[in-house]
């Protein structure tokens, strides 16, 4: 079962990964967040931090060893069939245990019980995401499809939200409508599996061998859940819903800038999982250093720009209710490159190699110290403590993962032009930086400004002959050539 192209896949989660962190976004935060306020978004945040911990635990680490180990046999239907049917087996088994924890939790904790309804709805992403499979998909890459039919899904979330929401109490139908955009388009997989796989009972199934790597992976699962969830768990619990709502403004941002540049990541975990698979090492080296260096073209700019201009994205997405969430953008930034990196080195080698262990260290690590500075933070600076424990478990992980790998990619740092990326980020900022003082929209601040700036950055890396730059627009000139 041969892969599709590598750039049309890129091309393909791109499109996805817009259609769930921009567009999606985009068009509603605006709108719900000046609806719902700091505490009706705090409450949202949450509640989906909190359910994610049962989600984290029914999925049981599946999410990215199911990828990797149908990949690896995605060209034998008969071996992928008994391996989807035994991870479907665990990962609904997970399910009825974290259900069954659910109900305990809504039962026995005060802090859940006003809102019970608002957990039990959001609860649904547990069974949507097992039914779903999405890891078979991205194993397959089938990413024209998954993109296809999760954008008809956002459309259709997008006009119910004008629709329904209209007062702060609507918080719990945006949570609803928010599972519905971001999972119901999983029962869709379920349907269409059938064109990959037999649902008939194949018999001879052997649970036993992926309980190892399954485990592994779940370690992982927790311990990334942790320091990513664990900021606004313990913001609710240790300060006022408001202050996670800020902090949530804030993550929002940050996810979506994140998720661009990890785009390239996960269309790269099949491919490489198949090329460590059939001993094409010299394939997998090759696109490992053309993806590193393109998270830095990409991320660093990012990172530079909504540092720049953290006060205008906020207030033009949020409102000026939110002006506190501005400090915990800036401090939050740099994680964009950091997880850009540790996504390269965690989901593109150490994973296809076999070297999850690793991986495990490095995100246990950024969990412990993501834990110990929130608890010193938090009480002192609220949103803006919980970004500093943020910024330093992400820095903490990609240290790790860096001294485990450095023979491996030292030959691709050092291929990076930094001083070239400086250079040219300097000559955005130059360019853009004057539109913060305009008396105008702040929506038009950053139109102009983002125009300015990463035209001004595109353009001195053309003209200094960036090879990666030089190569896209060549590809690009060559489709506009084809299309005319």
């Amino acid at each position: 079962m041969k892969g599709g192209s590598l750039k049309v896949n890129f091309i393909m989660n791109m499109m996805l990964t817009m259609s769930s962190y921009i567009f999606f976004p985009l068009i509603t935060f605006p709108y719900i967040s000046r609806i719902l306020l700091p505490a009706g978004m705090g409450k949202i945040s949450f509640a989906t931090s909190f359910i994610s911990y049962f989600v984290m635990v029914s999925e049981l680490g599946i999410p990215t060893y199911g990828i990797r180990a149908c990949a690896r046999v995605r060209d034998d239907k008969e071996e992928l069939t008994r391996v989807v049917h035994e991870l479907l087996m665990i990962n609904l088994f997970m399910c009825v245990l974290s259900y069954v924890a659910l109900g305990i939790a809504l039962k026995y904790i005060p802090r859940l019980q006003s809102d019970r309804e608002l957990y039990v709805i959001i609860s649904f992403t547990i069974v949507l995401n097992a039914i779903g499979m999405e890891w078979l998909y991205k194993a397959l890459e089938q990413y024209t499809y998954i993109t296809i039919r999760s954008v008809i899904f956002k459309l259709i979330a997008i006009l119910a939200m004008f629709l329904l929401i209209h007062k702060q109490q609507d918080y719990v139908m945006y949570g609803a409508i928010s599972i519905f955009a971001g999972s119901a388009s999983n029962i869709l997989n379920f349907i269409n599996v059938r064109k990959y796989i037999s649902m008939k009972w194949m018999g001879k199934y052997c649970l036993k061998r992926h309980f190892k790597p399954v485990l592994t992976f779940f370690a992982i699962a927790c311990a990334g859940t942790i320091y990513t969830s664990l900021d606004n768990v313990m913001l609710g619990f240790m300060t006022m819903d408001t202050e996670v709502g800020y902090y949530n403004v804030a993550i929002k941002i940050k996810s979506i800038l994140a998720s661009l540049v990890t785009s390239l990541g996960s269309v790269l975990l099949p491919r490489a999982s198949y090329y460590v698979e059939n001993g094409m090492m010299d394939d997998l080296k090759k696109i490992t250093g053309k993806a590193l260096n393109f998270v830095f073209l990409m991320a660093s700019p990012l990172v530079v720009y909504f540092m720049a201009f953290a006060k205008e994205s906020i207030f033009f997405l949020s409102g000026s209710a939110y002006e506190s969430a501005v400090m915990p953008l800036i401090i939050i930034m740099p994680t964009v490159l950091f997880i850009g990196i540790t996504n390269l080195l965690g989901i593109q080698m150490l994973v296809p190699l076999g070297r999850e262990n690793i991986l495990l260290h490095s995100v246990i690590t950024g969990a412990v110290l993501d834990f110990i500075i929130n608890a010193i933070c938090i009480p002192r600076f609220a949103s803006a403590g919980a970004a500093i424990g943020t910024l330093v478990a992400e820095f903490a992980v990609l240290v790790v993962q860096y001294r485990c790998l450095k023979q491996e990619i030292r030959k691709a740092l050092i291929s990076v032009h930094y001083q070239r990326i400086c250079a040219a980020i300097m000559a955005g900022l130059l360019l853009s930086v004057w539109t913060k003082y305009l008396r105008v929209h702040t929506f038009v601040i950053l139109v102009i400004s983002a125009v300015l700036f990463f035209a001004g950055y595109a353009m001195f890396l053309l003209f200094t002959k960036e090879p990666l730059v030089v190569e896209i627009k060549n590809d690009v000139a060559r489709k506009m050539r084809e299309w005319m």
